[in-house]
């Protein structure tokens, strides 16, 4: 049985090796997070799809968040932290069980039904890491916290493409050639070996998922005893204010719409730069590597906010600066064509970094017994990762590829307005929200 703790006491405490096994969770989020950009040309290939319909591998994967995170803000309060983290891993396992099935018919549908369950997974497992490593410590370096928890997560976006691109994409580039050929039977049989491919690679996923749940649960990680927030002022006073419902505080209300879009863009920049290669002409198999340089840029940004923040900047001008870098290179990707462009777009990574860390302590500073709820909020947030990249899918097949990153400039210019001002809107806690 975990150790439940108060916050004032954990503060106190060495929150090192919670961290390192946090660390290891969002190596998964990361990992399984982004395999997607993988399988949306995979996908594209093996089930014969256009771009809109490729990019429902994306709204399948993160509509969950809409759908669970509530509920995962529910099942938390009964299960508490290292239950609910170990359920969560469960559900991913189940999910890319699916992929077995999936493969063996080629069913795109069961595909879809894999990723909303291991999105459901996901939601579970955000839900209480995201609060968990914000919580343990001063709120004025979550972002410091989440940077490096973001490493975790960026270094397995590297290899999760890498990986599972050399398996299933190694020669993608001769299997369309050969396609184009083929009589209608002879193409069922292509398609249907390299649908098989991912086998045995979701196999080995499944069974390193359901070890970690096992040893997660095994854990002496501890509770966080989150009532003790209100009681010991972090953040504020809910009893001063008089907040009686998690919709009263409008900076976290603002939150979720600029993690709606934030979440958005991040995926474009990673989902869509694979498919925009290729449609540039740029070979498969140079261009499956394209997701981890996005990803490099990411990391390079989680380190910059581990070193300056907050020593040398402010959360807010952290997010404010990354939002100003999408502005820019999201206009220089559309501005410039071929290498040039798909570089831009890859250093979205590096304008993203930092966005994600730093909106979480301004959007749940001050909530108190609400953090949890207003917790499952901002991962239902995550959704826009369902509904911006489709749209994106949309505008493509409609204009091409290229024209179609118009979409992040307007996503960026919320986030900019979240970081000058947004924030501030209707805030009443004592010494206004972490800097």
């Amino acid at each position: 049985m975990s150790q439940l703790i108060n916050v004032a006491s954990q503060k106190k405490q060495d929150s090192f090796p919670p961290l390192v096994i946090i660390g290891a969770l969002f190596f998964i989020f990361g990992f399984i997070t982004w395999l997607s950009s993988v399988l949306i040309p995979y996908l594209q290939i093996a089930c014969e799809l256009n771009n809109f319909q490729s990019y429902l591998v994306a709204f399948a994967f993160y509509i969950s968040y809409f759908v669970m995170a509530v509920p995962s803000g529910w099942l938390l309060k009964f299960t508490g932290f290292k239950k609910g983290m170990s359920a969560g891993l469960l559900a991913v396992a189940v999910g890319s069980l699916i992929f077995v099935p999936a493969a063996s018919y080629r069913s795109y549908p069961l595909f879809l039904f894999g990723l909303f369950i291991q999105g459901a997974g996901l939601a579970i497992l955000q839900t209480a890491s995201n609060p968990y490593v914000t919580i343990l410590g001063p709120m004025e370096s979550a972002a410091k916290r989440i940077s490096i928890m973001g490493i975790c997560n960026g270094v397995a976006g590297i290899l999760a493409p890498a990986i599972l691109g050399a398996v299933v994409l190694n020669n993608a580039d001769e299997i369309q050639d050969q396609l184009l050929a083929l009589t209608d039977v002879e193409k069922v049989g292509v398609l249907n070996e390299l649908a098989g491919k991912v086998i045995i690679p979701y196999l080995i996923i499944t069974a390193m998922l359901l070890v970690l749940s096992l040893l997660v649960y095994r854990s002496s990680l501890p509770e966080i005893d989150e009532s003790a927030l209100e009681a010991e002022g972090e953040g504020g006073n809910v009893k001063e204010t008089g907040k009686t419902s998690v919709f009263q505080f409008p900076q976290l209300l603002f939150g979720v719409l600029t993690l709606f879009v934030y979440t958005g863009v991040e995926v474009i920049a990673g989902n869509t730069i694979i498919s925009y290669g290729s449609f540039l002409g740029i070979p498969l198999s140079t261009a499956k590597f394209f997701t981890s340089f996005t990803l490099v840029g990411m990391l390079v940004g989680y380190l910059i906010g581990i070193i300056c923040i907050p020593k040398f900047i402010s959360q807010r001008t952290a997010l404010t600066w990354s939002a100003g870098l999408g502005i820019l290179f999201g206009l220089f990707a559309v501005f410039t064509e071929g290498m040039v462009s798909v570089v831009f777009v890859a250093l979205l990574g590096l304008a993203n970094s930092l966005i994600w860390p730093s909106v979480w302590p301004l959007a749940i500073d001050g909530l108190g017994r609400f953090t949890k709820i207003g917790s499952s909020l901002l991962v239902m947030a995550i959704s826009g990762a369902a509904v911006i990249p489709l749209l994106y899918g949309w505008l493509a097949d409609r204009f091409d590829p290229h024209q179609a990153y118009w979409l992040v400039v307007p996503c960026y210019v919320v986030i900019i307005w979240y970081a000058t001002s947004g924030y501030r809107l209707g805030t009443s806690l004592k010494g206004g929200n972490p800097s």
